[in-house]
């Protein structure tokens, strides 16, 4: 996460919410699996559209799906099965943060992400 001088709450928070978009992506980290962090020598890595992840906390935890979308205003990554019941019966995608996720498999179709991992 990116390093936040003050220690008071509310300033942790305001510098979260008003962060810019270079900084907010680095809130979107979730951990890999004992796998992946043998194989890549780093314990965390960017979420991103089509990685497969399992979620470790929560009413869903257990749960492993492909994440549909990843929102960078609000910090949060939708995952494939991962759903609420709207009263009116309609299934909606449920947010989720990524620090309560763990990464299981990569999409690796982007060369940059594939030359990153490769330095660590």
């Amino acid at each position: 996460m990116a390093r936040i001088a003050s220690e008071q709450p509310r300033k942790q928070r305001k510098a979260r919410y008003t962060a810019p978009s270079h900084v907010r992506t680095k809130f979107l980290n979730a951990p890999l699996s004992d796998a992946l962090k043998e194989q890549y020598k780093k314990k965390t890595l960017r979420v991103v559209k089509g990685d497969t992840v399992k979620v470790t906390r929560g009413d869903f935890a257990g749960s492993e799906g492909v994440v549909d979308g990843v929102d960078t205003a609000k910090s949060k990554i939708i995952v494939h099965g991962v759903s609420s019941t709207k009263a009116d019966g309609t299934e909606v995608p449920r947010a989720i943060d990524p620090s309560n996720v763990q990464l299981t498999k990569l999409k690796l179709d982007d060369k940059r992400r594939v030359a990153k991992l490769g330095e660590a």
